[in-house]
Protein backbone atom coordinates (compact mmCIF):
# COMPACT_ATOMS: atom_id res chain seq x y z
CA UNK A 1 0.00 0.00 0.00
CA UNK A 2 2.94 2.33 0.44
CA UNK A 3 3.51 2.09 -3.31
CA UNK A 4 -0.10 3.06 -3.92
CA UNK A 5 -0.09 5.92 -1.42
CA UNK A 6 2.97 7.49 -3.00
CA UNK A 7 1.37 7.29 -6.45
CA UNK A 8 -1.85 8.83 -5.14
CA UNK A 9 0.10 11.60 -3.42
CA UNK A 10 1.77 12.55 -6.69
CA UNK A 11 -1.38 12.64 -8.83
CA UNK A 12 -3.56 15.70 -9.31
CA UNK A 13 -6.59 13.54 -10.14
CA UNK A 14 -8.11 10.78 -8.01
CA UNK A 15 -6.93 7.25 -8.75
CA UNK A 16 -9.63 4.60 -9.09
CA UNK A 17 -9.65 1.21 -7.40
CA UNK A 18 -9.40 -0.32 -10.87
CA UNK A 19 -6.22 1.65 -11.64
CA UNK A 20 -4.73 0.63 -8.30
CA UNK A 21 -5.69 -3.01 -8.83
CA UNK A 22 -3.93 -2.96 -12.21
CA UNK A 23 -0.82 -1.52 -10.51
CA UNK A 24 -0.85 -4.25 -7.87
CA UNK A 25 -2.02 -7.10 -10.05
CA UNK A 26 -5.04 -7.80 -7.86
CA UNK A 27 -8.79 -7.33 -7.79
CA UNK A 28 -10.43 -3.90 -7.31
CA UNK A 29 -12.54 -5.32 -4.46
CA UNK A 30 -9.35 -6.25 -2.59
CA UNK A 31 -8.08 -2.70 -3.12
CA UNK A 32 -11.32 -1.21 -1.77
CA UNK A 33 -11.18 -3.40 1.35
CA UNK A 34 -7.57 -2.45 2.03
CA UNK A 35 -8.13 1.23 1.30
CA UNK A 36 -11.10 1.21 3.71
CA UNK A 37 -8.69 0.91 6.64
CA UNK A 38 -6.65 3.83 5.34
CA UNK A 39 -9.84 5.88 4.87
CA UNK A 40 -11.04 5.05 8.38
CA UNK A 41 -7.68 6.26 9.75
CA UNK A 42 -8.05 9.50 7.77
CA UNK A 43 -5.09 8.93 5.43
CA UNK A 44 -7.12 8.77 2.20
CA UNK A 45 -10.57 9.78 1.06
CA UNK A 46 -12.70 8.44 -1.74
CA UNK A 47 -14.83 10.37 -4.20
CA UNK A 48 -17.70 8.66 -5.99
CA UNK A 49 -18.97 9.10 -9.49
CA UNK A 50 -17.42 10.23 -12.73
CA UNK A 51 -13.82 11.38 -12.10
CA UNK A 52 -14.00 9.81 -8.65
CA UNK A 53 -11.38 7.71 -6.93
CA UNK A 54 -8.89 7.85 -4.09
CA UNK A 55 -7.02 10.94 -2.88
CA UNK A 56 -4.60 11.59 -0.04
CA UNK A 57 -6.38 13.15 2.95
CA UNK A 58 -3.47 13.63 5.33
CA UNK A 59 -0.23 15.50 5.76
CA UNK A 60 2.49 13.13 4.53
CA UNK A 61 4.86 14.60 7.12
CA UNK A 62 2.74 13.28 9.99
CA UNK A 63 2.09 9.70 8.83
CA UNK A 64 4.66 6.98 9.46
CA UNK A 65 5.09 3.57 7.92
CA UNK A 66 3.96 2.09 11.22
CA UNK A 67 0.76 4.14 11.02
CA UNK A 68 0.05 2.64 7.60
CA UNK A 69 0.84 -0.87 8.83
CA UNK A 70 -1.61 -0.43 11.68
CA UNK A 71 -4.29 1.17 9.47
CA UNK A 72 -4.41 -1.72 7.02
CA UNK A 73 -4.79 -4.13 9.92
CA UNK A 74 -1.37 -5.57 9.38
CA UNK A 75 -0.66 -8.76 11.26
CA UNK A 76 2.09 -9.03 13.79
CA UNK A 77 5.33 -7.73 12.35
CA UNK A 78 6.82 -11.26 12.35
CA UNK A 79 4.73 -14.36 11.74
CA UNK A 80 7.48 -16.76 12.74
CA UNK A 81 8.02 -17.75 16.32
CA UNK A 82 7.77 -20.63 18.72
CA UNK A 83 6.50 -23.98 17.54
CA UNK A 84 4.23 -24.61 20.53
CA UNK A 85 3.44 -22.46 23.54
CA UNK A 86 3.84 -25.18 26.18
CA UNK A 87 6.17 -27.88 24.83
CA UNK A 88 6.96 -30.97 26.91
CA UNK A 89 10.47 -31.33 25.48
CA UNK A 90 13.16 -29.44 27.43
CA UNK A 91 15.14 -28.78 24.22
CA UNK A 92 12.08 -27.20 22.61
CA UNK A 93 11.53 -25.09 25.72
CA UNK A 94 15.07 -23.72 25.50
CA UNK A 95 14.80 -23.11 21.74
CA UNK A 96 11.42 -21.39 22.11
CA UNK A 97 12.76 -19.13 24.85
CA UNK A 98 15.70 -18.10 22.66
CA UNK A 99 13.45 -17.48 19.65
CA UNK A 100 10.94 -15.52 21.71
CA UNK A 101 13.59 -13.13 23.04
CA UNK A 102 15.24 -12.68 19.64
CA UNK A 103 11.93 -12.07 17.88
CA UNK A 104 10.73 -9.64 20.57
CA UNK A 105 13.95 -7.62 20.23
CA UNK A 106 13.83 -7.65 16.41
CA UNK A 107 10.16 -6.63 16.39
CA UNK A 108 10.85 -3.73 18.77
CA UNK A 109 13.66 -2.48 16.50
CA UNK A 110 11.53 -2.77 13.36
CA UNK A 111 8.54 -1.05 14.96
CA UNK A 112 10.78 1.80 16.09
CA UNK A 113 12.22 2.18 12.60
CA UNK A 114 8.82 2.06 10.88
CA UNK A 115 7.57 4.65 13.34
CA UNK A 116 10.44 6.96 12.42
CA UNK A 117 9.92 7.00 8.63
CA UNK A 118 7.22 9.28 7.25
CA UNK A 119 5.41 9.10 3.93
CA UNK A 120 6.90 12.51 3.19
CA UNK A 121 10.41 11.09 3.41
CA UNK A 122 9.54 8.34 0.94
CA UNK A 123 7.83 10.83 -1.39
CA UNK A 124 10.93 13.03 -1.35
CA UNK A 125 13.20 10.08 -2.14
CA UNK A 126 10.86 9.02 -4.95
CA UNK A 127 10.89 12.56 -6.39
CA UNK A 128 14.70 12.66 -6.31
CA UNK A 129 15.05 9.32 -8.10
CA UNK A 130 12.37 10.18 -10.64
CA UNK A 131 14.00 13.54 -11.39
CA UNK A 132 17.42 11.91 -11.85
CA UNK A 133 15.89 9.42 -14.27
CA UNK A 134 14.10 12.17 -16.17
CA UNK A 135 10.56 11.09 -15.31
CA UNK A 136 7.82 13.66 -15.72
CA UNK A 137 6.28 14.10 -12.28
CA UNK A 138 2.66 15.23 -12.09
CA UNK A 139 1.93 18.29 -10.02
CA UNK A 140 -0.35 17.34 -7.14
Amino acid sequence: MLHVLLHIARESQPITSEQISAMLGTNAAVVRRTMAGLRKAGYVKSEKGHNGGWRIACDLHSVTLLDIHNAVGGPRIFAIGTDRDNPECAVEQVVNAALFDAMREAEALLIARLGAITLSELATQFDEIATRKGYQLPTP
